[in-house]
């Protein structure tokens, strides 16, 4: 699957745990952070869950201290059932979510991004996370794959729009931090619809999704989102601009030359090298894996 979403992971949620955590010793009637404090900047999308007591605040945090993604699912259900109004609940999902992502289970992970869609149908993680799975993990022979690519398109052009408007950020966030957020999930939702139109063979469409991917977090652009754009252009014969972006994901993958990613990424180069009569580009020393160039 594409990278995990440990950015937002860190600063959607991490963050959120330790403003908890730092008045772990209060009674606080909105734990989720800084009711009585002015935040230093502007609100950004939708204030942080809240706690309604502290019975509840110290459930989530027993809860949330799992770190079995089954283990941690079973925890968010037992503390949903126990405490079926509080809005903590969206957060141990999200965080069940992440977990079985990074486990690579990714039937689990769609699961617990839908309990998370339940209850916030604009989450744009959750919309990213699910969008992604479907989009990753559909077959041309499924019977329903029209619905699910149709299902993906729409979640994540849901989450394009939701990543400016819902997401949480603690109040104090550096604004740098959130904007590299934001990039990140309009990266990561452009990657999916890009994957989805490649999976229907509309090439075109799929190369302008993969540069969208790459411009809107060009700090880190994503070797898969850069391998994909080359297959995309690949198969619109444009072969010297597709091994541009060819070079540009061995280059990325450099250091990770046993990942199956790296391989893909010499196989394309390779095929490209062999069809344009062009050469291979060896990465530089201490190579920063800058943006690729339009």
């Amino acid at each position: 699957m594409k990278r995990a979403t440990m950015l937002a992971v860190t600063l959607g949620l991490a963050t959120f745990v330790s403003a908890q955590d730092k008045d772990k010793d209060k009674a606080p009637a909105a734990p989720a952070a800084s009711a009585q404090t002015a935040p230093a900047q502007p609100p950004v999308g939708k204030r942080p869950p809240q706690a309604k007591t502290q019975a509840e605040f110290d459930a989530y945090k027993a809860a949330a201290a799992n770190t079995d993604p089954a283990a941690l699912q079973k925890a968010a259900d037992d503390f949903a059932a126990k405490f079926p109004d509080s809005e903590l609940r969206v957060l141990l999902y999200r965080t069940a979510m992440h977990s079985y992502q990074t486990a690579n289970k990714a039937d689990q992970m769609m699961e617990m991004g839908r309990k998370v869609l339940k209850l916030d149908p604009d989450d744009p993680e959750a919309l990213v996370g699910v969008a992604q799975v479907l989009a990753e993990r559909t077959r041309e022979t499924d019977l329903d794959k029209d619905q699910r690519l149709d299902e993906g398109t729409k979640m994540a052009l849901h989450a394009v729009e939701t990543a400016d408007t819902d997401i949480s950020v603690p109040p104090g966030t550096a604004q740098d931090k959130i904007d590299e957020y934001k990039g990140f999930l309009r990266s990561s939702a452009y990657y999916v619809l890009g994957t989805i139109q490649y999976t229907r063979e509309k090439y075109s469409d799929a190369e302008g999704y993969f540069r969208k991917s790459i411009d809107a977090l060009p700090s880190q652009p994503d070797p898969l989102a850069v391998l994909r754009l080359a297959l995309s252009l690949d198969k619109q014969e444009k072969y010297p601009e597709a091994l541009k972006f060819a070079n540009q994901a061995v280059q990325m993958t450099e250091s990770n030359q046993g990942s199956t990613l790296a391989s893909l990424s010499r196989n394309e180069r390779d095929r490209l090298v062999q069809l344009t009569g062009g050469t291979p580009v060896k990465p530089p020393a201490n190579a920063q894996n800058p943006a690729p160039k339009n």
